[in-house]
Parts: structure tokens; sequence; C-alpha cells
């Protein structure tokens, strides 16, 4: 029960679930080595104390010298010259032969050679890729290591044939969804003949970590909070526009950001300019304590996407008792139950966002409801141990337990 993890940045503020599935899987009894490509942009002393733990034992290919990346190439390819130059030539034509993407092909190429050559080293015979699948394929063009993965979205649906989909589902042993919505996009951009690759896993969160938010009746400012990446696809100057209608129907409202990006500084433009600067708060990337305690502050949480994978802050928020309003796409569908847990609105419609925001603000009794029913929606169907048991059913089905990997000599 011995598998590699590979990450593009671990720990992370961002992926926060991606440690506590790791950590969960173990728990279970699977050996798992982390390796990141690179380190986090965290100072140590920010970090908690499990990822810290995380942050000593993970292997980070970046962080390895020069030296390393040669003895590793030159290993290789004096064993393996024929896979070498396969790996290299799939690597370019992922980089589609242009100058910009060939280097970074190339780059890619040369962490997955120094990967493998460690996972070989240490007798893992297979590694789970979450945001690093390119490298994982290039990892599997050299290697006799098999892979999995899990695709997230919505990135990788962007450009399905750039990102190689199909090549990747044809070279792993089985490929995850964390929503159905996204096995739909996988099956679109991949061959029938490897759709029963696929699963669908969905991610979860500790309920029992999350304290319900005290309900209020009627809160002054009522608190809105949104958790998220400041950046386009999150599609913030339209809750913001959205914020300034409520202001201007004479509503006491207040909107909490939680995170930060490149847009940061338009909407802090953007609110000036509206009138609403000191409704909006820019509160910034908060670690996981932090960031309960402004859930059980709020009374609504409110997304503004243009697009999503399966948000794990909405989870968090409904753990919280926190009733949500999202946009109808992708898999927040298949998180949300309109008028159960939280209204589900048309995507880019400020009109229609601020009326489901107007709507709850005047309905306590109906958020009240929302707040116990979708605290035992996530209990039910998001729950971390749960989904990761599945998971790990998942790894025990899918994987040749009895294959015994062949450890590399040094």
């Amino acid at each position: 029960m011995k598998l590699a993890y590979l990450l593009s940045e671990y720990p992370t503020l961002g992926h926060t679930y991606l440690l506590r599935e790791v950590r969960e899987l173990r728990a279970l009894g699977w050996e798992i080595q982390t390796v990141s490509i690179r380190k986090p942009d965290l100072r140590e002393s920010e970090l908690s104390p499990a990822e810290r733990e995380e942050w000593t034992s993970t292997w980070y290919i970046l962080a390895s010298s020069p030296l390393e990346f040669l003895r590793a190439h030159a290993v290789i390819f004096c064993r393996q010259p024929r896979r070498y130059l396969s790996g290299l030539v799939s690597a370019w034509k992922i980089g589609r032969f242009q100058p910009r993407g060939t280097a970074l092909a190339t780059a890619y190429f040369a962490e997955a050679v120094l990967a493998g050559y460690r996972l070989q080293q240490a007798g893992i015979a297979h590694v789970h890729s979450e945001f690093s699948s390119t490298v994982a394929l290039i990892l599997r063009r050299v290697f006799d290591i098999g892979i999995s993965i899990t695709l997230h979205g919505p990135a990788e649906f962007v450009d399905p044939e750039g990102f190689q989909i199909k090549e990747k589902v044809q070279a792993a042993k089985f490929v995850c969804a964390i929503s159905n919505f996204g096995r739909s996009q996988i099956m679109l951009w991949s061959s029938p003949s490897d759709w029963d690759k696929l699963e669908v896993t969905p991610l979860g969160i500790d309920v029992s970590a999350w304290l319900p938010a005290k309900f209020r009746e009627q809160p002054d400012p009522f608190e809105l909070i949104s958790v998220g990446r400041l950046a386009a696809v999150k599609g913030y100057p339209l809750l913001i526009e959205a914020v300034a209608r409520l202001v201007g129907q004479g509503r006491d409202v207040r909107l909490t950001l939680a995170g930060d990006g490149p847009e940061r500084s338009y909407l802090e433009g953007q609110s000036r300019r509206l009138g609403v600067g000191s409704r909006i708060i820019f509160a910034g990337w908060r670690n996981q304590a932090a960031l309960q305690e402004l859930y059980r502050n709020s009374d609504l949480c409110v997304l503004s996407s243009f697009a999503e994978g399966v948000p794990v802050v909405l989870m968090e928020a409904m753990a919280a008792g926190v009733p949500c309003v999202a946009p109808r796409i992708t898999g927040i569908p298949e998180l949300i139950r309109h008028g159960i847990d939280g209204f589900l609105v048309t995507p880019s419609d400020v009109e229609e966002l601020a009326a489901a925001i107007a709507g709850l603000m005047d309905q306590p009794k109906l958020r009240r409801q929302m707040a116990t029913l979708c605290r035992e929606r996530i209990a039910d169907k998001y729950d971390l141990g749960k989904n990761v048991r599945q998971l790990s059913d998942v790894f025990t089905r899918r994987l040749s337990l009895n294959e015994r990997p062949q450890v590399a000599p040094r």
C-alpha cells in the first residue's frame, strides 16, 4: 500500500483539502510519499503543525541541486536511452514545438526524470497526480511507473486538446473527477474505450472541525463572505456591483473578501468608485483557524464565479451552517440544492445575484432552516472521512497490490 502523490505545490493555503486527503489516506494504512514540484510560497513560521510535518517529509523537485538533476538524467539516459529520448520528444509535442511551449515542456521533462528517478530508488511503482498531470504523463513515458490522475476543473477543460486530456486518460490506470460534471467533460475529450477508467471521487471536509455559526435573526450589518483568489475567473466585479445595488436600496450589508491575487487593486478601485469602499473588507489570505472565525461571523457565503470545480470554500461555509448563494455552473448544483441549502443563480446576472442575497436577508426563517440543512448536506455527501475511504477503495480496486516494484540500483 505504497504510492506517491505528485503535486505542483504542497502544502498550500489554496489547496488545504489535499493535505487533509493525504493525511487521511495515511490513517487508513497507505504509505504515501508526497512529491511537490515547488515549495509553497510561505514562511515556515506561518505553517500549522500538520503543514510543517508535510513540509519536512515532502520531496521538492525544484529545490534539488543541479548536480542531482544531472545525475538523474545521466543515469536514466544511459540505462534506457530510447525511452529517455521518447519522453523528451513527447514533451516537445506537448509544447507544440512553439518556443515558449517547448521551453516549458522541456522543464516539465527535466522535473519528470528527476521525480521518476527518485521514485525508482524508493521502490514506488505508482504515482497519483493532482495539479501536475503533465509531469506525470511525461514520467509515465520514461519509466515503468503507473500513474493515476485527479482532474478538478475548470482549468483543465479550457484547452482540453492542448492539455492532452485524451492522452492522459489513455496513459493512466484510472482518472478521478470530483463531480459528475467533471466526469462528463473528461468523457467529452477522451476515447469512449477509456471511459471505464473514470471514477467520481468527491472532495470532503472534516465537518466536526467546523463549529456552526451562531444564527442571527436580524444582523446589523448583514455580513457576506466570499473566499477565493482575487482573479478574473471569480467574477468579483459582479459581486461588488451587487453589493453596491443592495446598499443603494438602503440595505445595511458588508462583504468580506478572504483571499488575494492580481485583481485586488482593480477591485479596491471599483469599490471606491461605486461608493462602497467602506462596505468591502479585503482580508487577504487566512489560515484555517482564522477562516473558521470569519465564517462564524458571517450570515451568507456568496460566489460570483464564471468557472469552478466543486468549491471547497462552499463546503466549509455550509459545514459552518452558513447558507450560500452561488452560480448555477459546473459541479456546484451537485453540492447546493436550490432553495434547500442555498440559492443558485444565473452566472453573470448581477440583478439576479443581488436579488438572491436580498431574498435571504428578508427571510430569516428560511435562512435558519438552510443553516441546519446545509450542514447536514455536507455531513451526508461531503464528509472527509467517508469520501477519502471511497478514494482508498478506488486505489485498492484499481491498483494491483500483488505487484512488487523493482528498486533501481543506485
